[in-house]
């Protein structure tokens, strides 16, 4: 019994998937029909450890809590603007 040989395109599609797109490896194993195990084998040989791979995924967090944050800040600082305004347009009309 032959094992299927893949290009290496292929392989390096198939570890972006799970780098770049976060996508997890067992689906990416799954969908394109490969073994985990083979998955594995090729994201070791692309030098990309568990250890990276949790490191990465913890640095976009980081960058989507800072973005989430100074969003978060500017609306406060609208709404309390809107606050004002309501209250100077209030007292005037009262």
């Amino acid at each position: 019994m032959s094992s299927k040989r893949y290009t290496d395109e292929f392989k390096t599609e198939a570890v972006k998937q799970i780098t770049e797109r976060g996508y997890p490896a067992s689906e990416v194993a799954r969908r394109l029909g490969v073994s985990s195990h083979s998955l594995y084998a090729w994201l070791r040989d692309a030098g990309i450890n568990r250890e990276s791979r949790k490191a990465d995924k913890q640095t976009d967090l980081e960058i989507e809590n800072a973005r989430l944050r100074a969003e978060l800040r500017r609306a406060e600082e609208e709404r309390d603007i809107l606050k004002k305004a309501a209250a100077y347009f209030a007292k005037l009309s009262g």
